[in-house]
């Protein structure tokens, strides 16, 4: 068993998970309902990354703000939707809801890629938001509850305030990650572009009869870790750094 060279910026040189993506399970958040009797997640929206949810468990609703305005999508087991940069979402629980998500772009999310939806004052304001943002060392639980509420807040503000308030939001969205954006292109260049000039000289050689490319086939393996998500409990699968299960020759 090998795991991947820790010097490397990409994903294991066996390939990335399929479609350059990334993968978790997420386990909705129920309990303390919010200010609007809700239950559920944290809303916000990604601003370079698709998101998918494949619901395996229980019933909820998404509810989505986007330039076409707000709507509200049910999901039960078997649903399967997926939403475009931009798409400001909130994951609603009507009961035990689970949800397998499916981001492209692996590695953009985990760097920083979304954006939540707080009262525009703080979204203006880096430092504000930067600090709405962190959760502490202690006291976890509660400090995701301020933070999903304080993002509601935001959320509804957005609803009522129209076009304007939405196009608002955005500029001050991609004022925040806009310096992350040299970072996130490296990333981006060392990983699915990667694969998919991985992809593209397979097929090359797919043409000429050549199939030396299947004797470096591997299995790979990426436990789950469990973390404080902004829309519930994750149990997130690190895709960049595989355990390789395929031994070396």
């Amino acid at each position: 068993m090998t795991t991947p060279d820790a010097s490397s910026p990409g994903v294991s040189s066996h390939g990335a998970f399929p479609g350059g993506t990334s993968i978790s399970r997420l386990t909705v958040y129920s309990g303390k309902a919010c200010a609007d009797g809700l239950e559920g997640g944290t809303p916000h929206l990604h601003t370079a990354s698709t998101e998918a949810y494949v619901v395996i468990a229980g019933h909820g609703a998404l509810q989505t703000l986007d330039a076409h305005g707000l709507r509200e999508t049910a999901l039960s087991a078997g649903s399967t939707v997926w939403f475009t940069p931009g798409t400001i979402h909130r994951a609603v629980n009507h009961g035990g809801l689970e949800v397998v998500v499916v981001m492209s772009n692996a590695g953009l999310p985990e760097a920083g890629d979304a954006v939540m939806t707080f009262p525009p004052e703080i979204v203006a304001d880096p430092e504000r938001y930067r600090e709405a943002a962190t959760l502490p060392a202690d006291g976890v639980e509660e400090a995701v509850r301020r933070r999903r509420d304080l993002a509601v807040e935001g959320f509804h503000r957005l609803t009522e305030g129209g076009p304007e308030a939405l196009r608002t939001f955005y500029e001050s969205a991609i004022a925040l990650v806009r310096p992350k954006a040299v970072a996130w292109r490296k990333i981006w260049e060392s990983t699915v572009a990667a694969e998919t000039g991985r992809t593209a000289a397979v097929l090359d050689a797919l043409e000429r009869g050549d199939g030396a490319h299947l004797m470096e086939s591997a299995l790979m393996e990426s436990p789950p870790d469990e973390r404080w998500g902004m829309c519930g409990n994750l149990r997130a699968h690190d895709v960049a750094h595989p355990i390789v299960r395929t031994p070396s020759p």
